[in-house]
């Protein structure tokens, strides 16, 4: 028999699986931690099964937990499927868009077209994720975000693709003028690297590159993102290996590039199939393909 009163258990047993943690599952969900605790609990005693364990300083689906989350995910798209479609009936409709993409790909290609829907009638809400594109894929298959921009990811079964554009990448280093015009690949060997995070594909080319040339840094830099190793460099510290279309951002006074020999990245969207795709995600997924083509055809002028 259906508890309607256990509804908001099943959305904080989302967040916190998404999470991994009461608290950050509690800020999500504009909750205190106890009321997490308080309706997991419910959701347990209701159900007479252990959802969650302690994992460190956080916590993870049991067993049960894991093989119920598929049920759950499935239950709450289709309530908000429901929703939209009596707001439609109302005269009131109102579609909330919640896409993933990488803080590059959310500043270049994303908050651009995202501006363009602001004024959209009916009106568009949205739900960013940031994240590196291997966890934007995971949102995708999951169905937490409606839609990823990623960078070099095999699609796995049961998501669709649209490739958008080829990504080259560059290395980036501090300029130095006159008295230091050695190649940004021979400062590899003597100024700290900057590495991306160890899941990213960007990371993985850099890695790959040093053992190749055999090259051992004196120094390394771990950053969770592209913009803040942009920031190093501009700050005069570090060479790394970047997306080219980043460089929009990087300070041409302070920042000097050069095309790396490593191979391109296919750019894409990912997402699952639907019976009936919202108008309002049609129509973002046209303008990120539009933005993506005019991005590939000036990367293609300046790197190719």
């Amino acid at each position: 028999m259906v508890s309607a009163a256990l509804f908001p258990a099943l959305e904080t047993l989302l967040a916190v699986a998404r999470t991994g943690s009461v608290a950050a599952a509690a800020r999500q969900r504009h909750i205190t931690s106890s009321a997490v605790s308080q309706q997991i609990r419910r959701l347990e005693s209701h159900f007479a099964i252990k959802l969650l364990e302690r994992a460190g300083r956080g916590v993870r689906l049991t067993a049960a937990g894991e093989a119920a989350l598929p049920v759950v995910r499935e239950l709450w798209s289709g309530a908000e499927t429901a929703f939209g479609q009596l707001a439609e009936l109302a005269g009131h409709p109102a579609t909330t868009l919640r896409v993933a993409a990488s803080d590059y790909l959310g500043q270049a290609l994303l908050a651009p077209v995202l501006r363009d829907l602001l004024d959209a009638d009916p009106p568009v809400r949205f739900e960013i994720v940031t994240t590196h594109s291997r966890a934007g894929v995971r949102l995708a298959a999951a169905g937490e975000v409606d839609l990823a921009v990623v960078t070099g990811q095999e699609t796995p079964r049961g998501l669709d693709e649209r490739h958008l554009f080829d990504q080259p990448f560059a290395w980036v280093g501090p300029r130095r003028g006159r008295r230091d015009r050695a190649p940004l690949t021979e400062r590899l060997r003597r100024e700290p690297v900057l590495r991306l995070a160890a899941e990213s594909r960007g990371r993985a080319l850099l890695d790959q590159y040093l053992a190749d040339e055999r090259i051992r840094p004196v120094s390394t830099i771990d950053v969770p993102s592209v913009s803040l190793l942009l920031s190093y460099v501009s700050g005069g510290l570090g060479i790394g290996l970047v997306f080219a279309l980043a460089l929009d951002e990087a300070r041409a006074e302070r920042v000097v590039s050069a095309p790396a020999r490593v191979p391109a990245l296919p750019v894409a969207l990912v997402w699952r199939p639907a019976a009936r795709r919202p108008p309002a995600l049609a129509r973002l997924a046209s303008l990120l393909q539009a933005a993506g083509a005019r991005a590939g055809a000036r990367l293609a002028r300046a790197w190719g």
